[in-house]
């Protein structure tokens, strides 16, 4: 089993790819889910620390080299290229607002 079997899907209006990793126990992860919530916007996420010890080790390498960027959470992944890092209530609206890149 990989981190991808443990993935959930919201559903919502598609406005973006969007994938967030998460932490269970964050209260900014939490944040960021019920932003996204209350737009109605479409997105999938992984509470990392609710993996086995493999598959963090495997999210740690994909953050650090896939996208060059510290382990820190919520990570926002938009359309597979552009990365928020933390709540940034105004950052993730405006990028939800561009859309599609």
């Amino acid at each position: 089993m990989t981190y991808k079997d443990k993935i959930k899907k919201v559903n919502g209006k598609k406005t973006a790819e969007i994938f967030i990793f998460a932490l269970s126990t964050c209260g900014w992860c939490k944040k960021t889910k019920d932003l996204l919530n209350n737009l109605g916007v479409e997105y999938c996420y992984v509470d990392v620390d609710l993996l086995d010890s493999i598959d963090q080790s495997e999210v740690e390498g994909i953050l650090e080299h896939n996208y060059d960027t510290d382990v820190s959470f919520p990570k926002i992944i938009l359309n597979n290229k552009e990365v928020i890092s933390g709540f940034n209530e105004e950052e993730i609206r405006k990028a939800i607002k561009n859309g599609k890149n």
